[in-house]
């Protein structure tokens, strides 16, 4: 009895489904024609449908990203996945390779254009998101919790270390004047030139000044849009700090030089912890009023830490806010990275000039610590090798540094001696890129 009562309600609802699908008027209009005309509408209905099948999938596949892939997006996927491996396997900056990586295949998938998919579409989430990059929104927060999580006592007990910092920033420069010798205007040289710094947030606040592809020069033209090769290639080279400096503190300093031992550090009071921030805010901002928003908030961010009153203000700032920041820096970063914008001449001329400045920016550190103990008492002479962590690559290169002294010497720790010259490489990156704003923005 249930089953023949579920059978009579399927023919009920085919009833009424029928007249709506206008299938019993088909089949009355049939019923009053011959035979044979029945027989070629049939016929008809049927290639009609088959065609319109067959057309419905070309236009399905028409949006696929199969159908409008290209070599450039191919190989930039490749290039997402290469980081990504990197970051996994060798743990070479996971925290950054991972969502660039990422980011380089979300902003790679073919897409039909105008359909507020890709990261240049206005309207588009990623285009939202983007946002932050490009009006240099990102970097300051970076730099805040950069700064909430950052112990300048090794600077404040030596700080004649800060100059080591200071003289790394020579790759800034001459990456800006290679630059200009390859054909790059002042704006585009100036946002390439601190790569050197070996700073990410840095370099991606810059370019968003100078290297927007909004711009537009005294003669007209608009500068190139450098944002996304010029990130890629600065966290890039931060990530091979462990491949790229090794080789050359040994090419650069001796088997003896590498057994120098330091002292220790004196001890800092909290209070002088307390008074560095201002000090170094009111200094560094005077020197280079440009750099206000990203020293100010590396200040900001230690004061937060050293006050002692608020801690949970500092903890959000050096986790949950960094985090975030550092996601969404990461992922967009990497999605601007569109293989028909990513893959020219100029791109490829950028990461040749990233390449050499950071060896310059960790060779004008490691040569002025030698320098510096031409001057030095024997006692207090410093170990060459924490000049090469004068590159604003924190903490990466100081571990590095000590990595190295410790192959020399099992009992020599540098760490403590070789945040000195890195955090002051940090402060003198910001500075470079106020001065060259200044000059060019």
């Amino acid at each position: 009895m249930k089953k023949l009562f579920i059978i009579f309600s399927v023919l009920s609802l085919l009833v009424f489904i029928r007249p709506a699908l206008g299938i019993n008027t088909n089949s009355n209009a049939q019923s009053t024609l011959p035979v044979s005309t029945v027989e070629q509408v049939e016929e008809s209905s049927s290639e009609s449908f088959i065609q319109e099948a067959f057309d419905g999938i070309k236009q399905f596949y028409s949006y696929t990203g199969f159908a409008n892939a290209a070599g450039g997006n191919l190989i930039m996927i490749l290039i997402g996945i290469v980081f990504i491996y990197l970051g996994i396997k060798f743990d070479y900056e996971p925290l950054l390779l991972i969502p660039i990586g990422t980011g380089v295949i979300l902003g790679n998938i073919p897409f039909v254009a105008g359909n507020q998919t890709g990261i240049y579409e206005t309207g588009s989430v990623l285009n939202y998101l983007y946002f932050g990059v490009v009006k240099g929104i990102y970097p300051p927060l970076i730099f805040l919790g950069i700064g909430a999580m950052t112990d300048f006592s090794s600077l404040i007990a030596n700080p004649k270390l800060m100059l080591l910092g200071a003289a790394a920033q020579i790759g800034v420069f001459a990456t800006f004047l290679g630059a200009l010798y390859l054909g790059f205007n002042l704006p585009e040289a100036g946002a390439i030139g601190i790569i050197g710094g070996a700073d990410g947030p840095t370099a991606i606040f810059l370019s968003s000044k100078l290297a927007n592809g909004i711009n537009i020069l005294p003669d007209g033209t608009t500068v190139k849009n450098l944002i996304g090769p010029i990130a890629i290639a600065a966290y890039s080279y931060m990530a091979l700090v462990p491949v790229i400096q090794p080789p050359i503190m040994k090419l650069l300093t001796s088997k003896k030089e590498r057994l120098i031992r330091m002292k220790p550090p004196r001890a800092v009071s909290q209070k002088e912890k307390m008074i560095f921030p201002i000090v170094a805010l009111l200094l560094t901002t005077f020197i280079s009023p440009s750099a206000l928003p990203l020293l100010g908030m590396l200040f900001f961010g230690n004061l937060l830490k050293e006050s002692g009153r608020t801690e949970r203000l500092a903890d959000t700032a050096r986790t949950k806010l960094i985090d975030i920041v550092t996601i969404l820096l990461g992922v967009t970063v990497g999605a601007s990275t569109q293989a028909d914008i990513f893959i020219t001449k100029d791109s490829m001329l950028i990461f040749g000039l990233g390449a050499i400045s950071f060896v310059i920016a960790t060779m004008g550190g490691l040569l002025f610590a030698k320098f510096m103990n031409l001057f030095l008492k024997s006692d207090e002479k410093i170990n060459p090798l924490i000049g090469a962590a004068g590159v604003s690559a924190v903490p990466d290169s100081a571990r590095v540094v000590h990595a190295e002294g410790l192959k020399a010497d099992k009992n020599n720790y540098l760490l403590m001696h070789a945040m000195a010259p890195n955090v002051a490489g940090v402060i003198g990156s910001a500075i470079a890129a106020g001065i060259i704003l200044s000059f060019l923005g």
